[in-house]
């Protein structure tokens, strides 16, 4: 009969996970939709979802059924620690007939009554979403077949958890994106700019960005930034950043003690996070750039004389990791009537089918001496064409147009 029982079990399982309406429900009331199942199946007195934290090292109390006051409290849990860090730690499931302080380090679940305690993880793509748990004020011991079962539903949960968080990261991340880049660029008498920004097809928003403001003094700053990695947590860091070398822009004249500074900032407070960053401030008076490069590409000029080439910049370490703790270093060059001058992210020049150089080469062959948005016009369809980049991409173009 065990085996009959348990069979049931999972065959109700199974059609509580693929309901067909669970696919019109957002994330939240399908939580509850299964927790307040499991309680029924399971004849169990909680049900608890906790999600894992961004930083991968606590999980927060998301949905419950019959222990309320987790999600009002924001019960957090270390990983590794107590019954539910346990399960995200081992990645399988944990049973325990004993709740106390010795065994969770959630009061709520003694201070209820609860004996016994089921734990499962939530994988989905490889990735430990979170962990489901149920518990009992009785004594009891779940069977196989009850903990496959709550292994079933906390696959259906991760799988949901999963997608509903790459999605709204997806959101979040294009949102602040689009939050952060200039909105108009600057309209200064001699000069003219355009610039582009295209998510990449496969990273989707990450952490380029573009800036181009005014200056105190008849000066113009711009920035190229290209953060490691993508998606919500590079244009997080990105953001940071690019507020950070703006303040620190409007104290600090050269270029290369602002990427200095900038560096000190990411290494102390943005751990584990580098960046390639080229800033330069144009004199329009004096007609002259100052640029500092942490680690990034050079730019490419092009003159009415001639055919474009690429600067002979001072490349530094990128920023973050105190990899510029030797100091940094600023190159400065005449911008005469004419000229024209590219800053760009990686994102355009490399591709999977030739090396980085035939794609620089390719970008210095399109840049001639024109207004910038034609320059970002022939640039964009030369180097992007009809195939979308894979990596983010970000540009900026500028002319002395006296």
């Amino acid at each position: 009969m065990a085996e009959v029982g348990g069979s049931s079990i999972r065959l109700r399982v199974l059609d509580a996970v693929t309901a067909g309406a669970l696919k019109e429900l957002d994330l939240d009331k399908l939580l509850q939709a299964l927790l307040e199942n499991v309680r029924e199946l399971l004849a169990v007195d909680t049900a608890t979802v906790l999600l894992m934290n961004r930083d991968g090292g606590h999980l927060v109390a998301k949905a419950t059924s019959g222990l309320d006051e987790e999600v009002f409290q924001g019960v957090r849990v270390p990983v590794g620690k107590g019954f539910a860090g346990r399960v995200a730690q081992l990645r399988q499931a944990v049973q325990i007939g004993h709740v106390d302080k010795s065994t969770v380090v959630n009061p709520l679940l003694w201070e209820h009554g609860l004996q016994t305690l089921l734990g499962v993880p939530m994988i989905a793509e490889g990735e430990l979403t979170g962990v489901l748990h149920v518990g009992s004020t009785a004594a009891r011991r779940f069977t196989d077949e009850e903990i496959e079962a709550l292994q079933l539903v906390a696959d259906r949960l991760a799988v949901a958890v999963y997608v509903d968080r790459t999605r709204s990261e997806r959101a979040a991340a294009t949102l602040l994106q689009e939050s952060l880049l200039p909105t108009r660029l600057p309209s200064t008498e001699g000069w003219e700019f355009a610039a582009r920004y295209v998510p990449g097809a496969e990273s989707g928003v990450g952490g380029d960005w573009y800036d181009v403001f005014e200056l105190p003094g008849d000066r113009i700053g711009v920035v190229i930034g290209d953060v490691v990695g993508s998606g919500l947590p590079a244009a997080v860091v990105m953001g940071r950043l690019r507020s950070a070398l703006r303040a620190y822009a409007l104290d600090y004249a050269d270029p290369a003690e602002v990427l200095g500074k900038l560096d000190r900032k990411a290494s102390h407070f943005e751990h584990d996070t580098m960046a390639t960053v080229a800033y330069a401030v144009i004199d329009t008076a004096s007609h002259n750039m100052r640029i500092a490069v942490a680690g990034h590409l050079p730019p490419v000029l092009a003159t009415p004389e001639g055919e474009a080439r690429f600067v002979d910049v001072h490349v530094d370490p990128p920023i973050g990791f105190d990899l510029g703790s030797t100091g940094r270093h600023d190159t400065e060059f005449d911008v005469p009537p004419g000229t024209l001058i590219v800053l760009y992210t990686d994102g355009l020049v490399e591709r999977r089918e030739h090396d980085l150089d035939t794609g620089l080469e390719r970008l210095r062959g399109a840049v001639t001496s024109t207004d910038p948005e034609t320059a970002c016009i022939t640039i964009m369809a030369t180097m992007i064409g009809d195939q979308p980049a894979a990596d983010d991409t970000a540009l900026v173009a500028i002319r002395h147009s006296e």
